[in-house]
């Protein structure tokens, strides 16, 4: 399985859904909430403003994808 980072706020019905659709699947995933300062640092070092953002394996992923979460995770195949 890939290493996936997801950075997250609260009051974000994206961020739920991207963890819901990930534990629906067995899928395991970090959460970072960008409440905690640091994380809120470490996402801005990506340029990314938003979220959720997900590194997949430490490869920026700046909207959700779920073709490429499905790929790299073996959901659906």
């Amino acid at each position: 399985m890939p290493n996936i980072v997801i950075f997250t706020q609260n009051d974000c019905p994206p961020c739920t859904f991207v963890k819901n659709y990930l534990t629906e699947h067995k899928v395991g995933y970090i959460e970072k909430n960008i409440a905690n300062q640091q994380y809120r640092a470490e996402m801005m070092d990506y340029d990314a403003f938003a979220t959720p953002f997900i590194l997949l394996d430490g490869e920026p992923m700046y909207q959700v994808d779920l073709d490429k979460i499905n790929a790299a995770c073996h959901i659906g195949s």
